[in-house]
């Protein structure tokens, strides 16, 4: 009897490592989702507001509006920190104002090698209105890496919800809009270290965005347009 116990419980443990060891072994890091439903914390993180941001309904949900003036909020986490590969994505309302608009800074605070500097090592996605329309501004900067995907002829209208991304699966910069390519570049990018976020201007409270902002999410990994975040048509 304690042969055929002994056996059992040996048969019993192959069969749970058979189970589990996979799914130990192929688990991905999770995305972290910021919505911006509210003022007080976004993604469970506490925010810092300037300005008058105000939450708005939208055919998206609750969103938060920035007025292009000062409306600004600034929350003490890099959320892409530490990745090694990355999608930065977020739906976004374009509704005019200013030209040159850099509207979430992701920028590391941690003291990297010359000549690169704490400022210097971020993430940045920017937009320029050009009369009713508007395109892509996506920036990332660090030691040994700086590039610019910027696409002028690549131009959609304000007033509307759009969904951009931008990636890098270990080799190559992409920058979308509505899950489509605005261009890419072969890039040298290596994880940046903590920092903070800037939403609705940039992180030295320049160029304010104009225009209402749903959700936000950053993931560790590179994902393909198809597994972006869903945009409903016509919004």
């Amino acid at each position: 009897m304690a042969s055929l116990l002994r056996r059992r419980d040996l048969l019993l443990g192959a069969a749970a490592g058979l189970v589990a060891g996979p799914a130990v072994a192929t688990a991905k890091p999770s995305a972290i989702v910021w919505t911006f439903d509210r003022l007080d914390s976004i993604g469970g993180e506490v925010t810092h507001i300037e300005g008058a941001p105000s939450v708005i309904d939208t055919p998206l949900g609750k969103a938060v509006l920035f007025d292009g003036v000062d409306d600004a909020l600034f929350i003490d986490r890099h959320p892409l920190a530490g990745a090694a590969t990355f999608t930065f994505e977020a739906l976004i309302r374009p509704d005019g104002g200013d030209f040159a608009q850099r509207w979430f800074h992701l920028a590391s605070d941690e003291p990297v090698p010359a000549p690169a500097t704490p400022a210097n090592t971020r993430f940045l996605f920017e937009l320029r209105v050009v009369g009713g329309q508007w395109y892509l501004d996506a920036f990332v900067n660090g030691p040994g890496y700086k590039q610019t995907l910027v696409f002028p002829d690549k131009l959609y209208p304000i007033g509307r919800w759009h969904h951009v991304a931008q990636t890098y699966d270990g080799q190559t910069y992409r920058a979308y809009v509505n899950g489509q390519l605005q261009g890419e570049a072969k890039i040298a990018f290596t994880p940046q270290g903590p920092g903070r976020a800037s939403v609705g201007a940039r992180m030295n409270r320049m160029n304010y965005f104009k225009g209402a902002i749903r959700q936000a999410r950053f993931t560790p990994h590179a994902l393909s347009p198809e597994a972006f975040l869903k945009l409903p048509v016509q919004v």
